[in-house]
C-alpha cells in the first residue's frame, strides 16, 4: 500500500520585521486589489505603533508561503488580502491588536466573510456595499486629448489649502458618509496635506479658478490608485474632473508607473473613469461603520 500524500497544513500567525519581502511577493501576485496593504507596508512597515499607515498583520501560510493576509490598522480598518482563511485572519489580527473594528477594506466576497466572522454583519453601516473595481494601462494612455483645452491642471498651490480642505471635508461627508466635525476636519485635511507634499493631488483650474481636485489614496512605483476625486456641485456636469484624472495620471505616467486603478460605484462617477480609459476587472468592498 502507497501512502497518502499528506496534505499542506495552513498556519497563522503574525508578521514580523524580515517579513516584508515574503509580503510583498504575495501582494504583488494581487496588485489590483491591494493598494492599501502594500503602499502601507512600503510606508510604515511592519511594526505597530499606532502611527498611520501601521497595522497588526496576520498571514496565512502554507509550506512556508502566504496565501492570505488581514491588517487591522491604526485607524481600525480591517484591510483584506486573503484568498484564503479570510475570517481566520480577521479574527487574529483583531485579537492580536486588541483594539475596535471601524471597517474593513478589500475583495468583497473576502469582506463579506471577514464581517460576518467578527460578528459585524448587523452594524450600522455610513458606507457599505460592492464596488466595481477599475483598471487603466497607462504604458498606453494618450492623455494629451483631453489636455489641449482651455482647463490646466497643476498640483495645488498653498493660497489654495483652505479651498481644497473643503472640497476633501465635503468629499467625506458626501462619499464617505462623514460628519462635518472638528476631528473630522483635521483628518481630511491632514490627509488631503499629505497628498500634497507626497506629490499625488492636482487641481483642474478654469478662468484661473481651481474646480476640480484629483488625488491619489495610494502610489507606488508600478502602480497608483485614485482616490478623493472631488468637483463641487456647482461645476459639476462641465467635464472638469476627466481633465484633472487625466491630468494626474499623465503625471503618475511620466514617473514610471504603468497602472492605475481606482473602485466605485457612482454612475457618474463610472461614465467619467470610462471616458480616461478604465475598464472593469473585478469588484470591491469598503465598509465604514458608525461607531458611537
Amino acid at each position: 500500500m502507497q501512502p497518502v500524500p499528506k496534505e499542506p497544513t495552513m498556519t497563522v500567525q503574525q508578521l514580523v520585521t524580515g517579513d516584508e519581502a515574503a509580503l510583498e511577493t504575495f501582494l504583488a501576485a494581487h496588485a489590483d486589489e491591494s493598494m492599501f496593504l502594500r503602499a502601507n507596508l512600503r510606508n510604515a512597515g511592519l511594526v505597530y505603533g499606532g502611527e498611520p499607515g501601521q497595522a497588526i498583520y496576520a498571514a496565512a501560510s502554507t509550506d512556508g508561503r502566504i496565501g492570505g493576509v488581514a491588517a487591522h490598522c491604526w485607524n481600525g480598518m480591517v484591510v483584506l488580502q486573503a484568498p484564503d482563511g479570510a475570517a481566520e485572519l480577521a479574527h487574529a489580527c483583531v485579537a492580536w491588536s486588541g483594539r475596535r473594528v471601524t471597517g474593513f477594506a478589500g475583495p468583497a466576497g473576502q469582506v463579506r466573510e471577514a464581517r460576518r466572522a467578527l460578528a459585524l454583519e448587523g452594524a450600522e453601516a455610513a458606507v457599505e456595499g460592492d464596488e466595481g473595481l477599475y483598471a487603466l494601462n497607462l504604458r498606453d494612455f494618450a492623455a494629451e486629448r483631453f489636455l489641449n483645452g482651455p482647463v490646466a491642471c497643476r498640483p495645488p498651490e498653498p493660497a489654495e489649502r483652505d479651498l481644497l480642505h473643503a472640497w476633501r471635508v465635503a468629499y467625506d461627508i458626501e462619499l464617505l458618509g462623514a460628519a462635518d466635525t472638528p476631528e473630522a476636519r483635521e483628518r481630511a485635511a491632514s490627509f488631503l496635506d499629505a497628498q500634497i507634499a507626497a506629490g499625488n493631488a492636482w487641481v483642474a483650474v478654469a478662468q484661473g479658478a481651481p474646480v476640480s481636485l484629483s488625488a491619489f489614496n495610494a502610489a507606488l512605483p508600478d502602480i497608483v490608485q485614485l482616490g478623493g476625486i472631488y468637483t463641487p456641485p456647482a461645476l459639476r456636469g462641465r467635464g472638469f474632473a476627466k481633465i484633472a484624472v487625466a491630468a494626474s495620471l499623465a503625471a503618475a505616467r511620466d514617473r514610471g508607473v504603468s497602472r492605475a486603478v481606482l473602485f466605485t460605484n457612482n454612475p457618474s462617477a463610472v461614465r467619467t473613469y470610462e471616458a480616461v480609459g478604465f475598464r472593469r476587472t473585478g469588484d470591491y468592498s469598503l465598509v465604514l461603520l458608525r461607531i458611537g
